[in-house]
This record gives C-alpha cells, sequence and structure tokens, in this order.
C-alpha cells in the first residue's frame, strides 16, 4: 500500500460552507490517513485556500498547516493543483470555474453551478469538451434523514406516490436587534442572492431522486423582509426574494409542494421537513430522523369540533431505525468525487445535473412572472 497526495484548489474558504463544511470534510479525510482506493492505496486530499483576504485565509490555514494564497492566476497555473472547488459567492461562479478548466482543472462546485440556465449548460458542455472530470455538490442526498427514506422508497414502501410536501426555512435576523445568520450577498441580487436561486436546485436532485421526475411547476415568490443591515450594521435594500411556495407537477402523476422561507419561524420537527403519501404508505423525515405510517397500521382519526383533540399523532408513526453510522454529507460527495478524479469512479451528480436545477430555478421564476404553469422539456447539452 502507498499513499499520494492530490491537491485541491478551494476558492470560498473564509465562508461558512467553504470552511466549516467542505475543508472540515477534506481534513477530516487527511488525518485519517486518506481515502482508501480499490488498488489499496490511500489518496491524501491538500487544500490550497485561495482567496481575496490574506488574514483571513492565513487564520484559517495556520492551525491545519495547509496552504494559501491571494494570486489566482499563480494559483491556477501551478499544474500540482489538479481540482478546482468553488465555494465562493454564486455571482461571478460561471467565470471563476471556465478560467478553472482553462487551466486544466478539474471542476467541483458548490450549487447552483452558475446564475443562468445558459450559464450552466456552457460549463457542463466545457468540462465535457476538455475532458474534464466535472461535478456539483449534492449533500442534501447524504443526510441521515434522506439515506434512510432513499432505502424505504426503493423497498417499494410507498406503493403509488400520491403526494409530498417539503417545509423548510427559518427565522434569519434582519440585523436591528440581532445579527443575520445569513450573508447579506444572499439578499442582493447583484451577488447571486435570492432563495430561489439558493435551494431550488436542492429542490430539483432531491425530488428527482427519491420521488419522480418533474413535470412542470407552478411558482409564487415574495421578499417578505425589504430591508436589513449587513455585516456592518449599514441598512440595504433587499432586491431578491426570500420567501417562494411552488407546486410540482411528476411525470408519474405525483403532486409535490414546496414551502420555502427565510422569514418564517419554527414550529415543526425540524428546519426541513419532507412527508411522503401514497398507497400503501406515508414516511416523514428531517435532517436526521425518518417515521413511516404503513397503510395496515394507520389509525382511524376522529375529529371534533366541540373539544381540542386528545389524539397523540406523532406517537402513531415508526422511526426508522439506524442501521450503520453516517459521514458528513459534504464529506460524501467528496469522496465520490477524488475516486471519480483518480480511477474513474462513478460520480452520481456531474454538472449537467447541476444545469437541471438552473432549469427549475429559471422556470420558478418565469412562473411567478407568467402567473402560470411552466412545462420542464428534457434538458439537451
Amino acid at each position: 500500500m502507498s499513499t499520494k497526495k492530490i491537491q485541491i484548489i478551494i476558492e470560498g474558504a473564509t465562508g461558512r460552507l467553504g470552511n466549516t463544511q467542505h475543508l472540515k470534510g477534506l481534513l477530516a479525510i487527511r488525518k485519517e490517513g486518506g481515502l482508501l482506493l480499490k488498488n489499496g492505496d490511500r489518496l491524501i486530499p491538500e487544500p490550497v485556500l485561495l482567496g481575496r483576504n490574506a488574514d483571513k485565509l492565513q487564520e484559517i490555514a495556520a492551525p491545519h498547516n495547509i496552504a494559501w494564497t491571494t494570486d489566482r492566476q499563480a494559483c491556477l497555473a501551478d499544474t500540482n493543483n489538479k481540482i478546482y472547488f468553488d465555494a465562493s459567492v454564486t455571482a461571478g461562479r460561471h467565470q471563476r470555474a471556465m478560467s478553472a478548466m482553462s487551466a486544466g482543472k478539474h471542476i467541483y462546485l458548490e450549487k447552483p453551478i452558475a446564475e443562468s440556465l445558459d450559464e450552466a449548460i456552457d460549463l457542463a458542455a466545457t468540462a465535457e469538451r476538455l475532458g474534464l472530470k466535472n461535478g456539483t455538490v449534492q449533500d442534501k442526498l447524504f443526510l441521515p434523514s434522506l439515506t434512510k427514506l432513499a432505502k424505504v422508497s426503493k423497498s417499494g414502501f410507498f406503493g403509488e406516490i400520491y403526494s409530498a410536501k417539503i417545509d423548510f426555512g427559518w427565522w434569519v435576523f434582519d440585523g436591528e436587534i440581532h445579527p443575520a445568520q445569513r450573508s447579506s450577498w444572499n439578499y442582493r441580487k447583484k451577488d447571486g442572492g435570492g432563495l430561489v436561486l439558493d435551494m431550488g436546485p436542492h429542490w430539483r436532485y432531491i425530488v428527482e431522486s427519491l420521488l419522480g421526475e418533474i413535470k412542470s411547476v407552478s411558482c409564487k415568490t415574495k421578499t417578505a423582509v425589504p430591508s436589513r443591515r449587513d455585516e456592518k450594521g449599514l441598512a440595504y435594500d433587499v432586491d431578491v426574494d426570500d420567501t417562494f411556495f411552488a407546486t410540482l407537477e411528476l411525470v408519474n402523476g405525483a403532486l409535490v409542494e414546496i414551502h420555502s422561507s427565510w422569514a418564517s419561524r419554527i414550529k415543526r420537527d425540524d428546519i426541513l421537513t419532507i412527508q411522503v403519501d401514497g398507497s400503501r404508505g406515508s414516511a416523514v423525515c428531517g435532517f436526521y430522523r425518518c417515521f413511516i405510517q404503513p397503510a395496515a397500521a394507520t389509525p382511524k382519526s376522529l375529529v371534533s369540533v366541540e373539544a381540542p383533540t386528545s389524539e397523540n399523532f406523532h406517537s402513531q408513526w415508526i422511526e426508522v431505525p439506524d442501521v450503520s453510522t453516517y459521514t458528513n454529507p459534504y464529506r460524501c460527495g467528496w469522496e465520490l468525487f477524488l475516486k471519480h478524479v483518480q480511477e474513474d469512479g462513478h460520480f452520481p451528480s456531474p454538472l449537467r445535473a447541476g444545469a437541471k436545477g438552473l432549469q427549475l430555478v429559471e422556470a420558478c421564476y418565469r412562473s411567478n412572472a407568467e402567473r402560470r404553469w411552466i412545462d420542464l422539456p428534457d434538458l439537451s447539452i
């Protein structure tokens, strides 16, 4: 057995996702002696942090003894850097990724992979033309809950799927009383902000991986909180959506209702809840736990308008047990992509999949503008 290092450019490592999720996952692989490959060798990821703020880069890099630079051109020109990963702001991602591919780097991108469908298609086509390994992050599929939900679905538990409901979001402070929990760029169009653009790609791969292909969408967006304060306490106007409701019609006839909001206070089991109802049973999950109710065990609920119900609906569900340990979802994606690059292993979410996310985003915005259903045709790249 031997070890081999692979250097990975991480642009946007000073941000929340880049630092606390992606970098954390890669460093965990390194700490454990590398990723085990088919031939028994171990692949050790060596991050190279790329950004504009030298002080922040050094602060993050120093405790882990990893390289950092503010010289983007030199970083891309270095042939020792094999993979380029972008977790910076959405705005400009297309241009950054194109320059990395021009330098011969394999490409892995946070979602959304671009600001428009045309840019996303351009990225996918360019990566394929240049023969570069490519992919986009689909972290939610590796959540413990969705891993369980996928196994429940694969077992045939649902029978015919009738409908599903996705409820996601929380209250993001506007900066007046408490600092906002999200960066201000998320609320500016010029920086690639907006909730549809942020979460639409997630909903595309979650729904199509677990429930079925999307046929059409109806969507309504809203800016619930029109004014906020940024990281310096300065007031600014929000010019993107922070709330959207969408209904998806699937090819198999099922309907999926999605509520997403950064202006909704939580009174449910988790920040994200997904309920799937089918002829043979239903399932409900959050980020970590998953519960099922088979048809044979579905109680007859009684409704009274004269007194509050005493029925404990939560107790009528069966929890899907943990039968294995779970890995950080972002690390799961990295392990698959590293094997894809090093030994040509299968990678389930190439940039083509990222482009489908942008197709749904644009269909949602078009539906909102035209106040009608929008079809999602096959996406040919």
